[in-house]
């Protein structure tokens, strides 16, 4: 099992895979369609992606934090 500790990274890798996967599949859907080689367009858009969005979303989320700290009441 992990450390509680490590929460916020693991939370950042889960976050990041699957909105990249999401994002990646309709944006390749738009441009190629359901091609025969959909599935393979797909992963090829979504490794890079997620290899930019996993370190995007760990520097992103504590300012998001801060911003809906201030935005919410408590």
């Amino acid at each position: 099992m992990i450390s509680p500790r490590f929460a916020p990274v693991v939370f950042g890798f889960v976050l990041s895979a699957l909105m990249s996967f999401i994002v990646s599949g309709i944006a390749t859907l738009r441009t190629a369609g359901l091609s025969e080689t959909f599935l393979q367009l797909w992963l090829g858009a979504w490794l890079p992606s997620w290899l930019v969005a996993f370190p995007v979303v760990l520097v992103v989320a504590p300012l998001a934090r801060r911003a809906v700290s201030r935005l919410v009441r408590a």
